[in-house]
């Protein structure tokens, strides 16, 4: 990262199946407590059979408390996964205490996500193939393009800067982030709202994801043996970047500072990861980092549960970390919340984040035993009392879309 222009973190704010807020997300996964139970998607008369999977939903009344801040008329427009982006922004602007900031309509939005508006668009077509109705919702295209989230956030803070969604799959909020930060380093914005949301539990949407082949049929062992695939789940994370200056003279609380950033594509296969890719992203951010010589470093993996990406982002952490790998702890929180597709990297950084500063790491969960090809740090069984500097968050995408990033604790940021 540029050393004239610093990225501090100073506000974090997160809805997800462990909680309603950033801080009530991390608990429940350092309790440890799953948001992972079988639900059951009834698509109704006109559509095939109900099908039951392990998902992990957000848990109902969050509706109402982004309509008591925004009135009906907004949160009537908004397909979920904008009403859930919008919820996250607005805690992290809380949190860096910047709601009511003159200089904000200066600021940026830049946030991830992989579908947009499925849900508006299942409904439409449910209505319009299986219903036979011809008339579309009139705001049917606002609520399903991937820029209503941002467009959302923009127009309830008044942000004029610029503002636009990103999309690469499961790595959309860890690039989100990584341009926000671009942003503030090239003198476009001094604050930068970061992030991605994911909504994507719907009948048809989850049968494709079944086509796939890559949901489990129990649950998520990330790393384990015995692991079968992923468990979907949704919500969204916020982190608000800023220039450490201006966080400074505004007095601040600064959460952490985003240190180094890795980016990359293994031009592979669609599905299938490669090792040369995820190595590439994390020697990146490893280096710009300065982690060589770090006290510690907690890896976020992006640990899916899936046979194969498991096995292939250990191999990773071996090949970047060397004889170091055995040393640094590996939490894997898609265990508690699921896979927010678009929105996983910045989940994982916030509940990463909040470790860093507590140095208490959450464990896996539904962890059955070692596979020989996974041999790491993992923390497991309950909470760990850690001892880390640095962390780092890994996002691995379909299409081999790599992202990859460095954060010091906000006791580095003094030097």
């Amino acid at each position: 990262m540029a050393a004239d222009r610093r990225i501090a973190v100073t506000g974090l704010g997160a809805i997800s199946a462990l909680g309603h807020s950033a801080v009530e997300s991390w608990k429940a996964a350092c309790e440890p407590r799953s948001g992972i139970a079988l639900h059951t998607l009834d698509p109704g008369p006109d559509a095939p059979e109900a099908q039951t999977l392990p998902l992990a939903r957000v848990e109902p009344g969050f509706e109402r408390a982004v309509e008591a801040h925004f009135g009906r008329r907004v949160c009537g427009q908004l397909d979920r996964f904008a009403a859930l982006a919008l919820a996250a922004a607005f805690e992290g602007l809380r949190d860096a205490a910047l709601l009511d900031d003159p200089d904000l309509h200066r600021a940026a939005v830049v946030l991830g996500h992989g579908f947009g508006g499925a849900e508006t668009l299942e409904k439409g077509y449910q209505r319009y193939f299986g219903a036979r109705i011809p008339r579309v919702h009139p705001i049917t295209v606002p609520r399903a393009m991937l820029s209503a989230g941002v467009s959302a956030v923009a127009m309830s803070f008044g942000i004029r800067g610029p503002v636009f969604a990103v999309s690469s799959a499961c790595a959309s909020s860890a690039h989100a982030v990584a341009q926000g930060a671009a942003l503030i380093q090239m003198g476009a914005a001094d604050v930068a709202v970061t992030g991605g949301s994911e909504a994507i539990i719907t009948p048809a949407t989850m049968r494709a994801w079944d086509a796939v082949r890559a949901l489990s049929s129990e649950t998520c062992r990330p790393f384990s043996t015995g692991r079968d695939g992923m468990v979907m789940g949704e919500g969204a994370a916020a982190l608000v970047l800023e220039e450490l200056e201006h966080a400074r003279r505004r007095g601040a609380r600064v959460l952490g500072e985003l240190v180094g950033i890795g980016m990359s594509s293994d031009a592979h296969h669609l599905t299938q990861p490669s090792l040369e890719g995820p190595v590439t992203a994390m020697t990146q951010a490893h280096r710009a980092a300065g982690l060589a010589h770090a006290k510690g470093v907690l890896i976020a993996a992006h640990g899916t549960g899936t046979p194969l990406n498991d096995e292939n982002e250990a191999a990773a952490i071996h090949a970047v970390f060397g004889d170091r790998a055995a040393q640094q702890p590996v939490i894997a929180t898609k265990s508690a919340h699921g896979h927010l597709i678009g929105g996983s990297a910045a989940l994982q950084a916030v509940i990463g984040l909040h470790s860093l500063a507590e140095q208490l790491a959450p464990p896996i969960l539904n962890y059955l035993g070692p596979d020989p090809l996974c041999v790491l740090d993992l923390v497991l069984e309950r909470a760990r009392r850690i001892s880390c500097s640095h962390l780092l968050v890994n996002a691995f995408a379909f299409g081999g879309l790599n992202a990859c990033l460095a954060f010091a604790a906000a006791r580095q940021t003094e030097h």
